[in-house]
């Protein structure tokens, strides 16, 4: 499994502790450091079932210099949100853990983490 942090951010500590506490094997990136690709995106967003704008941090001054508030959140504009996303990896929620059996979850809770662990 792989985990997607920040390491200024206090849930993704708290989301390593608890797979440390479950000895977990798990690799960690740096997503900004390493940022996504779109492709890698669009993997994740099926994995999680959903919309870009679903993981977007809106209230980042990045999204307020992109004018991401007022961006139509619908089908036809999914690209665009995508390339930000990608562009602006600041702009991802996160943790984000993708599991081997292919599930993936937004790691904002003990229970979500718990939830892809064997």
């Amino acid at each position: 499994m792989e985990i997607w942090i920040n390491p200024a951010c206090s849930k993704c500590q708290s989301a390593l502790s608890l797979l440390d506490a479950e000895d977990a094997r798990y690799t960690v990136r740096h997503y900004l450091e390493d940022p996504p690709t779109v492709a890698e995106l669009e993997e994740v967003l099926q994995r999680l079932g959903l919309e870009p704008w679903d993981i977007a941090r809106t209230g980042e001054p990045a999204a307020t210099d992109l004018g991401l508030a007022s961006w139509p959140r619908e089908a036809g504009h999914r690209s665009r949100w995508i390339e930000a996303l990608a562009a602006r990896p600041i702009l991802i929620q996160r943790p984000i853990i993708t599991a081997d059996d292919g599930t993936a979850v937004m790691a904002r809770t003990p229970e979500s983490v718990r939830s892809v662990l064997p």
